[in-house]
């Protein structure tokens, strides 16, 4: 049962972040019936460290904690910043003795770095997940959820998406009972359903760089309403279906079909946001033909259905 929790601070902390945890397990609501957490929030030498948001924190200790804790979690930090050899020492350590590992949007990195997500599987926020990709290619890294739960590893992604990870802890530790009464307390949903993806800027589609396809692309962007096969396409193109698909996947890296649904899915998305028309309408307006086409492949290319998506994200 979780009982002890260390945080790990740096220069460079993010403060909301930070605050998520210490709300979930540094607040003592046992006289309400909430289990009660020994709480420690840490530094590599115990001394003062520098938040990215422009004040400085005093935590009440060293790296100590970290050595009998059930949770070692780690809150987002600035990007690029340099961990401690000692930090990096002691969250080796507390892996190997089966601590629960838990870090909170860019957080990861810092796992990363103790080689911590070789063959696991993570995420991080959208906006870091190639980068956390790159920098530990062994790394899992899945890039539309909100958290990932891998063995004693949690991950999640950015910002209120702690909040939810925090909440699946609790749910796994305490049970559901005492998990939503907690999300009540805290003013938040006990489960959000969906992933990253919808919490991504759909930018406007523009072509890829595509020397030969080109003009191709760009007249299909305008035309995403018509029913459109691979056949048409490649007698546009002048080319027989066969060279047409080998040459469309070499210039956009893709299949056709594949291109064409996302291009879809990016024009129904601002359709949902910026109109008011009827879910249907948007349907046959992006080329889905019809609602529950538009709703099977939205939901599998954002994590939301269309209905959820607009009442998220309606300017």
């Amino acid at each position: 049962m979780l009982r002890n929790v260390a945080v790990v601070v740096m220069d460079g902390v993010a403060a909301f972040e930070l605050g998520v945890l210490c709300e979930v397990f540094g607040t003592d609501r046992t006289a309400d019936g909430f289990p009660g957490y020994r709480f420690h929030v840490c530094s590599p030498d115990g001394g003062p460290v520098q938040a990215q948001n422009g004040f400085t924190l005093l935590p009440a200790a060293d790296l100590s904690p970290l050595e009998d804790a059930d949770l070692v979690a780690v809150p987002a930090h600035k990007d690029g910043a340099s961990v401690p050899p000692a930090v990096l020492a002691a969250l080796r350590r507390a892996d190997a003795r089966g601590a629960q590992l838990f870090s909170v949007c860019s957080g990861a990195f810092v796992l990363g770095e103790a080689g911590l997500l070789d063959d696991r599987e993570c995420t991080t926020h959208w906006r870091y997940a190639d980068a956390l990709q790159d920098r530990f290619p062994r790394a899992k890294v899945a890039c539309n959820n909100l958290y990932v739960h891998d063995g004693n590893l949690l991950t999640s992604a950015g910002t209120a998406a702690g909040i939810d990870a925090c909440l699946h802890l609790v749910r796994q530790q305490h049970g559901s009972e005492i998990a939503t009464k907690l999300a009540r307390r805290m003013v938040v949903p006990p489960h959000r359903d969906g992933g990253q993806a919808q919490y991504i800027e759909a930018p406007i589609a523009r072509t890829p760089e595509a020397p030969t396809l080109e003009p191709l692309l760009t007249w299909l962007i305008t035309n995403l309403d018509r029913p459109i096969t691979v056949d048409d396409l490649a007698a546009r193109a002048h080319m027989a279906p066969r060279t047409f698909a080998r040459r469309f996947r070499a210039e956009t890296g893709t299949t056709p079909h594949d291109w064409v649904t996302g291009q879809r899915v990016l024009l129904a998305r601002r359709l949902l946001e910026e109109t008011e028309l009827a879910v249907e309408t948007v349907a046959g307006k992006s080329g889905f033909g019809d609602a529950a086409t538009l709703r099977h492949h939205f939901s599998r290319r954002v994590g939301a259905t269309p209905h959820a998506y607009r009442s998220t994200f309606r300017k």
